[in-house]
């Protein structure tokens, strides 16, 4: 079903409520904008001390309107904002801009009118843009009531909860002339339209190419992340997320509790929907540009063809930081290259043309055919000069190099593969690159820029290609003695034992090792005979008030023999009772020493904004303070599970180093699947934790687990 927004955020009628004349008023603002661009709908200024506003009749009232209307415009104080939005239910308004300030972003009272301007929008049926929002314009639709200046019709539509941020993207795409919009929408307090509405609206707009959002904190994340898996299939999406998640700084109790809620968790799961994330405001706009022009890279191997060594050493520094490939061009290539090239010219990329292209640059789009038809080649970059050689050598080649650019042109309408132009005269605008910009290809005059565009382009195609594969697990049938623990810890007000969330996973098909709760010396008799004499055992203490156990002195490895066991057992009484007198203790859990291996995480928790994450990473004692972890959301699928292994920095560690085994990542992505259909079987998990889980060349063993409740 198509979304409601269409019906106002493309309005064929407008009413300014607090239209006027004085041109200090946003009223007035709004009214000459709708004037000066020729909004070719009906236009209402609303004004009960007014009979004529600027040439048009003005109206005591909404209710007073000759015809329904789409849209409002609410440009009057907080307090008169939800009798205007009954009025607007009267008349059959469809939307409401309220540009007023003075509601949940000052303090409680705000909050409470801002809840009553959300109940009177309601019970009006009207949507509601805001409250305390910048407001909006529609280009293709001539509505600008931003009354902003030099803003052209284009393809990127633009999202953000900064007025000042479009501002800038606004004077930005104006430096740079080739850039237009569709959409503008300020969301301000999100009391009802949201960035997941907003994305389903723009996912929609035939005039929008690429959805952009410069966001500062989502109401419902997981609502963006599901709308955004959709459209992402359709355009390009790209966020500029600023700050971190305030949402999930709540006071954890896990690992995994206390490394979610962070920007890192935040751009993970971006970028799990398909999500183009960008680190720095002005990469906003050159990788929409670039999206919106490109839309996919087949891969992540680039050929660099550069007229300068140092733009080339540069390139490739940044291409490889980014995670990007300098293809291996194939002899074939290079012999082609090598037959249109000086002798001295670089034949291994990056390919330098040492000078052949100064006094005939029509060579380098004969380059630029040979390395597209590469098979190992998925983008061009070409780097230097092009568009200045004119101006810089001899005014002779005005012509050819204006010729050159055509063919580039021809050729990047006719391949599959992006060709990105970094120009050291891309701010001059000259003829060649007008050329290129105006058939809507992107030049850069920032290789950082043109870089972060190719990785965004490879990004892209890569989660495409997920698309096509993916597959999420069969969800699983809750496990009835699994439900049963779970309603005996919510009756006893506590989370579960470690041997309790061990049987969980035990019940859903995860191997875990056996172990043995002992509750008195006597038990520790048995131990021999339940495990073997020669096998070396782990104690932990077995407490609903002890949950860092480690602290507690709950803990102790390594312990072989009977007399090692029991002077454990009294040392963790001992120990336990000490750092909580009042604890009470239901025994000890004893289990084999697992093998060494490389210890990893995986762990879950429920956010508040995004809801269930799961985390993997290098795990032990170092996982807070290297933090080397990936976020997905649940459910994942079997591709988004690889993907969290091959993201983590120690990747390198589990495929084996100095003559060390590698890991089974097989087995690992199985656990995160398990780990994925467990947690949507029982949303009574608040957070699991799985530290560490030791993984080994076949197989893993899973040494501790965790699993709080939400109660």
């Amino acid at each position: 079903m198509a979304s409601e927004l269409h019906d106002f955020l493309a309005p064929t009628s407008i009413a300014i409520v607090g239209a006027s004349a004085d041109p200090t008023k946003r009223g007035y603002k709004a009214l000459v904008g709708l004037l000066n661009d020729g909004f070719d709908g009906a236009i209402f200024p609303v004004n009960p001390k007014a009979d004529n506003i600027l040439g048009l009749a003005a109206y005591r009232s909404i209710t007073a309107l000759p015809m329904q209307v789409d849209l409002a415009l609410l440009c009057t104080p907080a307090n008169s904002i939800p009798g205007l939005l009954a009025e607007c239910g009267a008349n059959g308004v469809k939307g409401a801009i309220i540009l007023a300030s003075g509601f949940g972003e000052v303090d409680a009272a705000g909050a409470k009118l801002e809840q009553q301007v959300l109940v009177a929008a309601q019970q009006a049926k009207v949507r509601i843009v805001g409250p305390n929002t910048s407001g909006l314009f529609n280009l293709h639709k001539k509505l600008n009531l931003l009354a902003l200046d030099n803003v052209k019709p284009g393809d990127i539509g633009i999202i953000s909860q900064s007025g000042n941020m479009l501002l800038a993207l606004a004077l930005e795409a104006e430096r740079n002339g080739h850039i237009g919009f569709s959409t503008y929408v300020g969301p301000g307090n999100q009391a009802d339209v949201d960035f997941a509405d907003y994305l389903t609206y723009l996912g929609e707009d035939s005039h929008t190419r690429v959805a952009t959002f410069y966001v500062e904190g989502f109401k419902d994340g997981r609502a963006f992340l599901d709308v955004a898996k959709q459209t992402s299939k359709l355009k390009p999406v790209v966020v500029y997320k600023s700050g971190s998640t305030e949402a999930g700084k709540l006071a954890a109790s896990s690992h995994t509790g206390s490394l979610a809620g962070s920007y890192h968790m935040a751009v993970d799961l971006l970028q799990q929907a398909g999500v183009s994330v960008v680190d720095h405001s002005d990469e906003i706009l050159p990788v929409a540009e670039g999206l919106g022009c490109m839309q996919q890279a087949p891969g992540r191997r680039i050929a660099v063809l550069a007229d300068g060594g140092g733009q080339a050493t540069i390139a490739t520094d940044r291409l490889l930081e980014a995670g990007m490939q300098l293809a291996e061009i194939s002899d074939h290539t290079r012999t082609a290259l090598k037959q249109i090239l000086f002798p001295q010219a670089s034949l291994k990329n990056p390919i330098d043309v040492a000078g052949s292209t100064d006094a005939k640059p029509s060579l380098l789009a004969q380059c630029v055919d040979i390395l597209s038809q590469d098979e190992q080649v998925d983008m061009v970059f070409l780097v230097g000069m092009f568009g200045g050689y004119s101006l810089r050598f001899a005014e002779q080649l005005k012509q050819e190099e204006l010729q050159t650019a055509i063919d580039i042109v021809n050729l990047f309408n006719e391949i599959d593969k992006p060709i990105v132009i970094y120009s050291l005269y891309a701010h001059v605008n000259p003829p060649p690159l007008v050329r290129m910009r105006e058939a809507g290809m992107p030049v850069y005059d920032s290789i950082e820029h043109a870089v972060k565009t190719m990785a965004a382009l490879a990004d892209r195609g890569a989660y495409m290609q997920r698309s096509l594969l993916a597959t999420n697990a069969l969800p699983l049938v809750p496990d009835s003695q699994v439900v049963s623990t779970f309603k005996l810890a919510k009756a006893q007000n506590r989370d579960l034992f470690e041997f309790e969330a061990k049987q969980m996973l035990r019940a859903y098909g995860v191997p875990v090792a056996e172990e043995l709760i002992i509750k008195n010396e006597v038990d520790i008799g048995t131990l021999s005979t339940q495990f073997g004499a020669d096998v070396a055992l782990a104690m932990k203490v077995v407490s609903k008030d002890i949950l860092h156990k480690s602290d507690a002195g709950g803990v102790k490895l390594n312990l072989l023999g009977t007399q090692a066991l029991s002077k454990a057992y009294d040392d963790i009484l001992s120990a336990c009772l000490s750092y909580k007198p009042e604890a009470d203790i239901e025994g000890v859990l004893v289990t084999p020493m697992m093998p060494k291996g490389i210890e990893v995480i995986v762990g879950v928790v429920r956010d508040p904004m995004f809801g269930p994450v799961l985390m993997f990473g290098l795990g032990g004692i170092f996982v807070e303070i290297l933090e080397d972890v990936a976020f997905r959301s649940i459910p994942l699928s079997r591709q988004d599970a690889h993907s969290m292994v091959n993201q983590i920095k120690a990747r390198k560690i589990l495929d084996g180093v100095r003559g060390a085994d590698a890991a089974d990542i097989e087995a690992l992505v199985d656990l995160l699947m398990a780990v994925s259909a467990i947690v949507e079987a029982h949303p009574e998990i608040a957070e699991l934790d799985l530290n560490p889980v030791i993984a080994y060349h076949q197989g893993y063993a899973i040494a501790d687990a965790r699993v709080i409740i939400d109660k």
